[in-house]
Parts: C-alpha cells; sequence; structure tokens
C-alpha cells in the first residue's frame, strides 16, 4: 500500500493548506506523519471489519477499511487553514 501517495494526493486537493505546508518546509514532514495514521488506522480498521464479517473476502475486507480510513484522515484535515505567522 502507498500510503504516501494517497496522503500526498489527499494533501494537493487542500490546495491552501497544502501550499502553507510547502511554504513553511513541513510538507514532508506532515505528509510522512499522516501516512503512518493512515496505516495504523486501516490496519486497525481491517481488524475490526474482519471480526465482525469473518466470512468476508479480505481483499474486500481491506478495501473498505482503506476508504474508511482516508475518509477519516480527510475528516481530520483542517476546515480553515490559519495564515502564516
Amino acid at each position: 500500500m502507498h500510503y504516501k501517495t494517497i496522503v500526498l494526493e489527499l494533501l494537493q486537493q487542500q490546495t491552501e493548506w497544502h501550499e502553507q505546508l510547502r511554504r513553511q518546509r513541513q510538507l514532508l514532514p506532515t505528509m510522512e506523519r499522516l501516512a503512518q495514521e493512515l496505516k495504523l488506522d486501516h490496519e486497525s480498521l481491517k481488524g475490526v471489519l474482519s471480526q465482525a464479517r469473518p466470512d468476508s473476502d479480505p481483499i474486500q475486507i481491506a478495501s473498505e477499511a482503506l476508504e474508511i480510513a482516508i475518509q477519516e484522515l480527510r475528516d481530520r484535515f483542517p476546515s480553515e487553514v490559519p495564515p502564516d505567522e
């Protein structure tokens, strides 16, 4: 799984935040931190969904867990970007 690629694409969709992180030289550390969070959330959700539906296809569970983890990550993104200090 390419968590960093997924997170970078999500950040690029948040143009103001992406640009601010880039200007502050925080894009890479933020992307790496969020990618690690996404990976941990994905793994956790796979476990939860596997226990809830033990007869389900593991690939389907992994896909659904990733969709949920991505949405939860998006929900944690700032709705407004504070101005640079």
